[in-house]
């Protein structure tokens, strides 16, 4: 199945638009951020236009008095492309760009383009398939125009040829039909996804979670976490300074050198204004937080919104049903921030793990969540039992072995449910 052709014209100038609703405290910041994912799609900003109002206007979002100004702004930086910062309506679309005479593209579109780009596996891919079928469907009639420039289609044969009303309805219904079957596609992925947590949870073994906001460092943190323990280098994710570099979840088992071992899963980045279609299409995905034993919660503290990072990430946690999870935050780049580490105080944690400091201190904060239902004994196992030997050499922290009359006497560290299996022959 194809995604949806990526929007050639994106490649071009633009003047961003903004309106300020009552002073809202992180404008600027949001204002930078659609500059920020505007460039990830490679396309020079050449112009800012914003507007303090006290509620958007329906007709356009910006004040119809405005409407002169972006236009003659847009001529003079001989721009090709108006981005506005909130998801616009259909009608505001069809509006816009019939004043302006121009493409007009909202963040949450530039945010599934984006998504588009960086999707590798099929799961990836068709999430934001879905997600852009289900933005474009009310938007049929705005969109038109703009969507034969494009040539767009998907596996399902939607092209776009011209408008009139049965043409428009032909296209609904096979965007409908195609939003059907992505979604019983996704169904099955999520059970197979049920599937490998109930084998992991019959494994016992702990899974601690990735979070944060986009370019938080949550790959590069995962990859020292990797190479730390010695790990194969293909075992490691990508990483990049961009946003999104990474949207699939990846699972990687870390085993310590006194054999305990826990599952670490990474999660696609979050970022503000998030589009609602998105989040409910990455829901399967990000539900493998849902199931952790503990949260990363890694943060930019370098950042001076990295505050305002935190709630979005805890607000979209909180939209798909992660709630009420042991966890650790990870201020990161502490360098930058020019701030001591690595500093452990509490679950607070300061770390840079571009320089690999401070993920010593990192693993003895999870040891200390996760392993907590270790038990401490001595067992002595007769001769004839050596396959309870051989496991528990592999599966416990082994650390004194001595060999007595009856038997192998092991000093351990193993697992409450391992303490419960054998404990036939704990001794004293």
């Amino acid at each position: 199945m194809d995604r949806i052709k990526e929007v050639d014209v994106l490649i071009e100038k633009a003047i961003l638009v903004g309106v300020n609703l009552r002073n809202e405290e992180h404008f600027d910041y949001s204002m930078e951020e659609l500059r920020n994912l505007a460039e990830a799609l490679h396309v020079e900003v050449v112009g800012i236009v914003t507007q303090n109002l006290e509620r958007v206007t329906p007709s356009h979002y910006v004040g119809t008095g405005k409407i002169e100004e972006i236009k003659n702004f847009y001529e003079e930086a001989q721009a090709n492309l108006v981005i506005f910062n909130d998801e616009l309506s259909p009608s505001q679309i069809r509006n816009l760009e019939r004043d302006l005479a121009t493409k007009v593209i909202d963040r949450t579109m530039l945010i599934l383009d984006i998504f588009g780009r960086r999707a590798k596996t099929r799961e990836a891919q068709m999430q934001v398939e879905l997600a852009q079928l289900q933005y474009m469907l009310p938007r049929l009639v705005g969109l038109h125009a703009s969507l034969s420039r494009q040539g767009g289609g998907t596996g399902g044969g939607f092209k776009n040829r011209g408008a009139g009303e049965t043409k428009l309805e032909l296209d609904r219904r096979k965007i409908e039909d195609q939003i059907a079957k992505i979604k019983k596609d996704l169904e099955q992925v999520k059970d197979q996804r049920e599937t490998q947590r109930k084998q992991r949870r019959k494994n016992a073994l702990p899974v601690v979670s990735i979070v944060g906001y986009t370019n938080a460092g949550k790959s590069t943190i995962m990859n020292q976490l990797l190479a730390g323990i010695g790990q194969e280098e293909h075992k490691q994710v990508f990483e990049k300074d961009m946003l999104f570099a990474t949207l699939e979840t990846s699972v990687r088992q870390i085993e310590l050198p006194d054999k305990k071992t826990f599952l670490l899963t990474d999660t696609v980045g979050f970022v503000s204004k998030l589009p609602h279609h998105l989040v409910k299409a990455f829901r399967s995905t990000l539900e493998e937080a849902r199931d952790a034993d503990l949260l990363l919660h890694v943060v930019d503290v370098s950042n001076s919104e990295h505050g305002f990072m935190m709630d979005v990430t805890n607000e979209t946690l909180k939209a798909v049903g992660v709630e009420d999870i042991p966890t650790i935050y990870v201020y990161n780049k502490a360098d930058l921030a020019q701030v001591p580490y690595p500093v452990v105080s509490g679950d607070n944690i300061w770390v840079s793990a571009k320089q690999g400091v401070g993920l010593d201190e990192l693993i003895q904060l999870i040891r200390l969540h996760i392993f907590s239902n270790y038990v401490t004994c001595d067992m002595l196992i007769p001769y004839d039992q050596g396959n309870v030997v051989s496991y528990l050499n592999e599966h416990a922290s082994v650390s004194n072995t001595a060999y007595e009359e009856d038997g192998t006497l092991l000093t351990l560290e193993v697992r409450e449910a391992d303490y419960a299996k054998y404990q036939r022959y704990v001794v004293n």
